[in-house]
């Protein structure tokens, strides 16, 4: 007979997607290049189009909890 005390799994971890990465790193790389960390002069355009994307860029929706666990801790009963 098969004795399970407690039996769990970890779900997958996923890389969030980042919508807004692109306007980030232009921003960054003409920080980098021009030293305008206050984006007055030229950074400007980089500064404005990432703070647009922020603005306009809806959250990230959770997914569906997974019920492995859910199903595990039920079979587990009928095991032991």
């Amino acid at each position: 007979m098969i004795y399970i005390q407690k039996l769990r799994i970890r779900p997958k971890k996923t890389q969030p997607y980042n919508l807004c990465g692109v306007q980030l790193s232009a921003m960054l790389s003409c920080w980098a290049a021009t030293s305008d960390f206050q984006s007055q002069a030229a950074c400007r355009d980089s500064a404005e189009a990432l703070f647009h994307c922020m603005r306009t860029t809806p959250p990230p929706k959770k997914g569906p909890k997974p019920t492995i666990n859910y199903h595990l801790a039920r079979l587990s009963k009928k095991i032991q």
